[in-house]
Parts: C-alpha cells; sequence; structure tokens
C-alpha cells in the first residue's frame, strides 16, 4: 500500500476570453486576474510560471489552466489565475487557497521583493498554500520558513530528484482521496526532503521510490511525494497545506485519478467540503493540446 498525505492551501483562477492585445504566449480564452463575479464564492488563486522550457513539459500556465476549468466544476468555486506573481491588489484579497505552480530553488518567486511575507500574510487569515511540483525547492536559508507554512522543503544536499514511473493503486481514507481511482504517471519526483521536526502537522500521502532502490525505501519517509500539513498552534495561525512534487508533464492529466486527486487537494486546502464521491474533474483528454500556448520564437 502506497501512503498519501494530505495538504491544505489556497488558490485562486480565472478563465475568461482573451482581450484585445492579450499576450500570445497564452492559451486560447485565457484571462489573467479576473475577480470573481461572486462575492461568497470561494476564491482559489493559481500562480504560473509564465517561463518556457519544453513543449509539453513545466507546462504551468497550461497546467493551471486546467486546474481552473476543473476547480469551476465544483459550484461556489472561483478560481483566478495570475502570472509569475499578481499585479493587482485585489488578486490575492480574500483568497481562501493559493496554487503556485512555478520554477523553484534560485528563481523561485518567494525570493523577491516581498513576496514571500505576502504569502505569510495569506496565510495568518487562515488562508490554505499549495505547492505543485518544484514550487516545494527553496534555497536552504528559506527552508524552515517553508516548512512552518507547508511542513517540507526541498533543499540541495538532502534533497534529490529523478524521474520514473510511478503507479498508486491504493489509499488511506482521507477526503483528498475521496473518489480518487489508481493512476500512473511518468513524473520528474523531488523526494528526500526535510520535514517539520517529528513530522509534526505532517500527514504523508503518496510515497514512491526509483525503480532500482533497496527493500524497504518506498515505504520510508524519504520516499513521500505529497503529503497534507495542518499547521501546528505553536507554529503559527491555523491553516492547511497540499504539496505535490509530481506535475512535470502536461499529459498526466489525462489520468481521471490524477485530475482528482489535485482538485480534491485543493478544495480541502481551501476548506471547501470534497464530495463524497470526489470533486467533478470532466476532461477529454483528446483536448489538452488546446490549453498549451504557442512556444516563442527563437531568437
Amino acid at each position: 500500500m502506497r501512503h498519501r498525505a494530505a495538504s491544505f492551501i489556497t488558490v485562486s483562477l480565472v478563465i475568461g476570453s482573451v482581450s484585445p492585445g492579450a499576450d500570445p504566449t497564452l492559451p486560447p480564452g485565457v484571462a489573467v486576474e479576473e475577480q470573481p463575479r461572486d462575492p461568497k464564492a470561494a476564491k482559489v488563486v493559481l500562480v504560473a510560471g509564465s517561463n518556457y522550457y519544453k513543449p509539453g513539459e513545466h507546462e504551468y500556465v497550461a497546467g493551471c489552466a486546467v486546474l481552473a476549468e476543473l476547480l469551476r466544476q465544483t459550484p461556489g468555486v472561483a478560481p483566478v489565475l495570475a502570472l509569475d506573481w499578481p499585479t493587482k491588489p485585489e488578486t490575492f484579497a480574500g483568497a481562501r487557497a493559493v496554487v503556485f505552480f512555478l520554477d523553484g530553488g534560485d528563481r523561485h518567486p518567494f525570493l523577491k521583493a516581498d513576496r514571500l511575507a505576502q504569502v505569510q500574510k495569506l496565510t495568518d487569515t487562515g488562508a490554505g498554500v499549495v505547492l505543485l511540483h518544484q514550487g516545494i525547492d527553496v534555497p536552504k536559508d528559506l527552508g524552515d520558513r517553508l516548512r512552518s507554512l507547508t511542513g517540507a522543503a526541498w533543499e540541495k544536499g538532502p534533497g534529490a530528484r529523478a524521474h520514473w514511473v510511478a503507479e498508486f493503486r491504493s489509499f488511506p481514507d482521507h477526503p483528498v482521496f475521496r473518489g480518487v481511482t489508481p493512476f500512473k504517471i511518468d513524473d520528474g519526483w523531488l523526494y528526500q526532503l526535510r520535514f517539520a521536526p517529528g513530522m509534526k502537522g505532517v500527514t504523508p500521502l503518496l510515497r514512491t521510490a526509483p525503480p532500482k532502490s533497496p527493500p524497504g525505501k518506498e515505504a520510508s519517509d524519504s520516499a513521500i511525494v505529497a503529503w497534507a500539513y495542518e499547521r501546528p498552534a505553536d507554529v503559527g495561525k491555523p491553516g492547511r497545506a497540499f504539496v505535490f512534487t509530481g506535475g512535470h508533464l502536461h499529459a498526466s492529466f489525462a489520468e481521471e485519478g490524477y485530475r482528482r486527486f489535485l482538485v480534491n487537494g485543493i478544495l480541502w486546502s481551501a476548506g471547501v467540503e470534497v464530495p463524497a464521491s470526489g470533486a467533478p474533474v470532466a476532461l477529454n483528454p483528446a483536448e489538452l493540446g488546446k490549453y498549451l500556448a504557442k512556444p516563442p520564437e527563437k531568437k
């Protein structure tokens, strides 16, 4: 049995029609920082890195566009998309959860200006934090701050990363796994993370290890690649976080279990009740390509 950990986070993303002069690198029909029309809606802000890597890989904007479409299928949830970082002060205001899908390490947006302080301010209001893929990778001097917000951090030295195919077939009884069916994905995993002391507040959700690992490796805490975090009272104000270190390939959204796992985790982080049968995540895998923006022209 593979263990899974739940996390809590606040997310906001809005998809709309493209306005005149819209960025041609955005997927068709995607608009940024359009605020919810219903003030009572659970606002989820999706912060997507806008840099280009390879076709189908690290497709942060396309991935957030998919997640926004899926989140909208749950009544009362209003996703809002921001590129790299919100430019409007109202974008973060009132967010129930914020999802970060972007580059980490020395490129992490938390390193710029007062951005980490902005995230801290959000979590102090009870907002959830969701980190996908490289968002958990921070320079060592920020490790403790990220652990206090999300329960763990990936750091150079103890941390490891590699690609392999993982299959997840059984899940614990947790709201994040409601309606989640087995799924198999080829991903770029970040593992061997440094967790909060004593794993306090951390609930492991998914574990996987490289194919040639020694016996027992997959059951160890070093193999945790997804978890839920409930911030202990001695760390700060109550709050939730949901973290998944996969997310490398856009094609993984074709897996229904994968989609529902991510959407359930975001809803849970935002304090939205996850339906008994799981969040609705209708999507035609054949249409995944429509979310991909045109690659930038080579200079």
